[in-house]
């Protein structure tokens, strides 16, 4: 009978213990992944924490104390919801903080994440290594590090096995974040000493390295300035020592003043690196990588030493910015906006449609605002600086590129005092190559830019200079001077009339033009200054000011263009006081008249050409096949125009 007793009070026992190990089972939730942070200041956490910081963090995201926090009533070992600051009581804001916050925005719903932080303030990696922390607490630490040691019991190792091992009661760990290398800068054998700690972590915690990745975060870049940058050549060295390690870039992740730490921006960065690295290992990639085809060249007007915007084959464009806090991005180019794409880094890339050859401005949209591309040359256009980009032409657009075999004339800054305006003004000048080797006078072209562009344009966008070079030298355009000044439309049209011979946008420059342009020019370049040798043209509101000037100073100008001319409202019986009515005035005083534009735009110009030629008005004119309102509708109409000057 006592024997049976035995047995059965064993069985009973047996059946409590199973019953019990079930229950501690059953308590491991798989969904609760858990995330081991180490290091030394940078992960201990060393910015000022901010509101921002301490508002906005989902429940889900936990962090198990590692010391106890008497301010905030926290207990070690004790799961709380992850409010900075996640390492000991005094520390600041850590890559941990939004490392976290990013894993719980972009894991589903039914996952959390939980965090333990154990990080010692200049510590070298041998505090984390069990058989040298006695040796470097006794003979290598500083005092002001010995309370940071002593909140660990001096041995920050084991109380990171000992709290990962109660969070392991609760969850799964999933990874490891290591933030360490600044006290350890230049020391070559830093990958094996990690691979001890990490190897070690492994084996105490019965783990394996295949489901728990490490991941090294980069010491402050800081351009360049950062304190200890060299040691991230053997940081980025870390996964040939261990295969299952990544490197966390910190490339443009700011810094605080002494270029070792990171500023809280630097630090929310860092932070959503390590997460985007770790949600594509666990299988939650947040970006999909454009692809870039090898055709893909850099544009030329590219900054030196960028590597966007770039071309392909079919002239798509690809666009880079980085902009690592920004929610959203797009490229504004040819009338679309093109949505970009982030990556780890903070870099966003965009691809377009193929783009019509020829000059195009261009703009970044970051989260709603305007912004121009930091790679880029800019140009004045839409009434301000702009990004640009050249889509480059076949052998057909060699009229406006530079040749070797092609003399250079100069694009020369002229800086005047025009009293109509009551201010200094600048002009820029072209002279053709041979004004400096002869004593001829030149006859004048005055050629004015569009709305929202200054006297820059034609030089920059419209390469003037290598048109009229390139004209010259075939013995197709006469040598002549080009004066191109701002005219009085770099400011966006407010509003008013915009009738031909009625706006007054842009009409505070005709006084200036006759009375003050027009003799400097004669007074400081050897011109010919009478009307038979010049000539006037402009596009879009340039061609508008061209007809407002020339056909009420016919005494003035004996040639008028219009590329894409804004001439809107043109009465032929009553504009410019009927001037059109009478048609043999018109073509007596004037040599030459042209009309451009672009088969893709509608300004008019058809209809226009079409009415001064139904009121005996001679008028030649031209269409830019496949072009828009843009540069290359304009370059076209200059090589035609120019053609016909002066002969």
């Amino acid at each position: 009978m006592k024997r049976k007793t035995f047995f059965l009070k064993r069985i009973l026992a047996c059946a409590l213990l199973l019953t019990s190990t079930i229950a501690t089972h059953a308590a491991v939730d798989p969904n609760f992944y858990i995330f081991l942070c180490l290091g030394q200041s940078n992960m201990e956490g060393n910015a000022k924490i901010e509101p921002q910081d301490l508002v906005g963090i989902d429940n889900r995201f936990q962090m198990m104390a590692a010391v106890d926090n008497n301010r905030l009533g926290r207990k070690k070992g004790e799961w709380y919801t992850a409010v900075p600051p996640l390492c000991r009581e005094n520390t600041g804001l850590t890559p941990v903080d939004y490392f976290g916050r990013t894993m719980v925005e972009h894991l589903p719903k039914n996952i959390r994440v939980g965090v333990i932080n154990v990080a010692v303030s200049g510590c070298h990696i041998e505090t984390f290594m069990h058989e040298y922390v006695d040796d470097y607490v006794k003979t290598r630490a500083p005092q002001w590090m010995k309370n940071m040691l002593k909140a660990y019991n001096d041995k920050p190792y084991d109380r990171l096995v000992e709290i990962a091992r109660k969070a392991q009661e609760a969850g799964v760990i999933k990874g490891i974040l290591l933030h360490q290398g600044e006290s350890n800068t230049g020391d070559e054998t830093w990958p094996e000493k990690v691979d001890s700690v990490y190897n070690r972590l492994l084996t105490d915690l019965h783990l394996k390295a295949n489901d728990v990745p490490l991941l090294a975060g980069e010491v402050v870049r800081a351009d360049g300035r950062g304190k200890c940058i060299s040691m991230n050549s053997i940081i980025d060295a870390l996964p040939e020592t261990i295969h299952t390690a990544h490197v966390i870039s910190s490339e443009g992740c700011t810094s605080g003043p002494d270029d070792i730490h990171f500023d809280a921006e630097g630090y929310r960065e860092l932070g959503r690196r390590y997460a985007y690295k770790m949600l594509s290992l666990l299988g939650y990639s947040v970006f999909k990588p454009v692809a870039i085809p090898s055709d893909a060249v850099v544009a030329s007007t590219v900054i030196p030493n960028n590597e966007f915007p770039k071309l392909d084959a079919a002239r798509r464009g690809y666009f880079r910015l980085y902009a690592p806090s920004a929610k959203s991005v797009k490229v504004d180019i040819c009338g679309k906006k093109y949505d970009m794409k982030r990556d780890e880094k903070g870099f966003w890339t965009g691809v377009t449609k193929p783009l019509v050859v020829g000059f195009h401005y261009y703009f970044f949209w970051v989260d709603g605002a305007q912004v121009t591309d930091p790679a880029s040359e800019t140009f004045f256009g839409y009434g301000r600086q702009a990004s640009g980009i050249e889509v480059p032409e076949g052998p057909e657009g060699d009229y406006y590129r530079p040749q070797l075999d092609v003399a250079k004339g100069q694009v020369r800054s002229l800086q005047y005092y025009s009293s109509s305006a009551n201010a200094w003004r600048r002009a820029l000048v072209y002279t053709p190559a041979a004004y400096e080797n002869d004593r001829k006078r030149y006859p004048v072209l005055y050629l004015q830019h569009g709305m929202g562009e200054d006297e820059t344009g034609w030089s920059r966008q419209g390469l003037m200079q290598n048109i009229m070079d390139n004209l010259i030298a075939k013995g197709e355009a006469v040598p002549m001077i080009v004066v191109m000044e701002s005219g009085d439309v770099k400011a966006p049209f407010r509003g008013g009339s915009n009738d031909a011979g009625r706006s007054t946008y842009g009409a505070s420059f005709y006084n200036v033009l006759l009375n003050d342009l027009i003799p400097t020019i004669d007074r400081t370049f050897r011109t010919k200054s009478d009307r038979d040798h010049r000539a006037m043209a402009g596009l879009s509101w340039g061609g508008h000011q061209t007809f407002d000037v020339v056909f009420t100073h016919l005494d003035k100008f004996s040639y008028a263009g219009a590329f894409s001319g804004a001439i809107f409202g043109l009465d032929i019986n009553k504009t410019y006081n009927g001037i059109f009515t009478r048609p043999n005035e018109v073509n007596s005083k004037l040599h030459y008249l042209f009309l451009g534009c672009g088969t893709a735009e509608d300004m008019g110009t058809a209809k226009l050409v079409d009415d001064l030629r139904k009121a005996g008005v001679k008028v030649d004119s031209f269409v830019s096949e496949g072009t828009a309102h843009e540069w290359l509708t304009w370059r076209r109409c200059l090589k035609v125009f120019a053609t016909k000057l002066f002969k």
